[in-house]
């Protein structure tokens, strides 16, 4: 997979890596209130509550993609944007990604339904180390075409989510990332109903730099048969 990272003098730097691992981080909220929020939201539509938080699901790694465009079976699955670390041999990426997931699956196993969809992440990126002074700061957004509408769906600072170092340091257990993982840190609650679309936009803001990286993908539905 190859990324064009964003360089601080306005190159562009690519970078090649092989994904072997693929994390996706749960209720990763930094405020306990709007975590419980996430797990009510959730809850809405028959999830059950996480056993503990974070969590943290493996899921294959062929599921991560880069297309503009990705097929689920049915059209109960919706996107979400997130902050992704990629691990690589120069270093920690920080890259746009959205955990798709099955919300009808999700209902009865929150693994199954993530491991069921695929999960675009865009093919822009920054440096980690240029992002963590500023870290707070960057803005996680994303938007839905309904119908031929399109409608905003998240809109938040990363000051919603755990640190990466934070987060990083509960999945491994230090402060290191294998070379080869994709972490996705978590998300923040959307605005209105939780609901899927036709087509869903995702970026990641950084103000203190005045820039952005971002992924947009079509979904096809298709046919439940018996």
């Amino acid at each position: 997979m190859r990324f064009q990272v964003q360089e601080l003098d306005g190159g562009v730097t690519p970078v090649d890596v092989d994904i072997d691992e693929v994390v996706i981080g749960g209720w990763t909220g930094r405020d306990a209130a709007a975590v419980q929020h996430h797990i009510e939201e959730l809850a809405a539509i028959g999830v059950p509550a996480p056993s503990t938080t974070p969590l943290f699901y493996r899921v294959s790694a062929s599921l991560l993609t880069q297309s503009a465009f990705i097929q689920t079976v049915g059209d109960g699955g919706s996107g979400e944007v997130e902050a992704v670390l990629i691990s690589t041999t120069a270093g920690i990426l920080v890259a746009a990604g959205s955990d798709h997931t099955d919300r009808k699956a999700e209902a009865y196993s929150i693994p199954l339904s993530k491991q069921l969809c695929a999960k675009p992440i865009s093919t822009e990126a920054w440096r980690l180390e240029d992002v963590l002074p500023g870290w707070d700061e960057i803005r996680l957004e994303s938007a839905q075409e309904r119908d031929g509408r399109t409608v905003e769906y998240q809109n938040g600072p990363l000051a919603a989510c755990r640190r990466p170092e934070d987060t990083v340091q509960r999945y491994t257990g230090d402060a290191s990332l294998p070379v080869g993982t994709a972490l996705f840190l978590g998300t923040i609650p959307v605005i209105g109903e939780l609901k899927g679309g036709d087509a869903f936009a995702m970026r990641l803001v950084d103000p203190t730099h005045d820039r952005v990286i971002g992924h947009a993908y079509r979904i096809e539905a298709l046919p439940v048969v018996s």
